[in-house]
């Protein structure tokens, strides 16, 4: 009888250690360094440096192939010379997909992005001059890697660029790299 229950729990906690493995959530946050790409000739785009954070979900299959969606709060845009600043604000939601070149260590990440705007604002001479006139959705392209330094504790550089226009007056692209630091539970 104490076989079979010492049994009973081996297996259920071998089935709870994979299911740990397979699913796991977590936090992560770090700065955007943001600009503009494509628009018109003469006129001079400068990054914009912000922040991103948001929560993440890793659902892992395999060894070295993992699934990882995303929900963060974006925040983007660019400083336009002579024209204004353009703070750009998403929720944004990545689905990269990870391939582990060092198990469990170290993953190149791709995926594409879909973001939703929450709010833009032209900063003029240090005055909120109004809404940008911005496109209410940014579709894009993300590709990183990400570093495992322990179970939990990560970090990860990732650049995404826009593949929809985000202004509705000007044809200019959001181009986003990110560097963030996380926590998996």
């Amino acid at each position: 009888m104490k076989t079979r229950i010492f049994l009973a729990l081996m297996l259920f906690g071998s089935v709870m250690a994979t299911q740990a493995q397979f699913l796991r959530f977590g936090i992560k946050a770090g700065p955007n360094f943001a600009n503009f790409s494509g628009g018109v000739d003469g006129i001079d785009y400068k990054s914009r440096t912000s922040f991103h954070a948001g929560a993440v979900v890793q659902i892992k299959p395999f060894d070295n192939f993992a699934l990882q969606p995303e929900v963060l709060y974006s925040s983007q845009g660019a400083d336009v010379e002579g024209v204004g600043d353009f703070n750009l604000d998403y929720i944004s939601v990545p689905v990269m997909a990870r391939f582990f070149v060092l198990t469990d260590k170290l993953s190149i990440d791709v995926g594409p992005q879909f973001s939703f705007l929450v709010d833009d604002a032209e900063v003029v001479f240090d005055e909120v001059a109004g809404d940008a006139d911005t496109e209410s959705f940014d579709f894009a392209a993300a590709g990183g890697v990400t570093l495992n330094i322990t179970q939990g504790l990560f970090v990860s550089g990732r650049y995404t660029i826009g593949l929809t226009e985000a202004s509705k007056d000007a044809e200019v692209k959001n181009a986003v790299f990110q560097l963030s630091l996380g926590y998996m539970f």
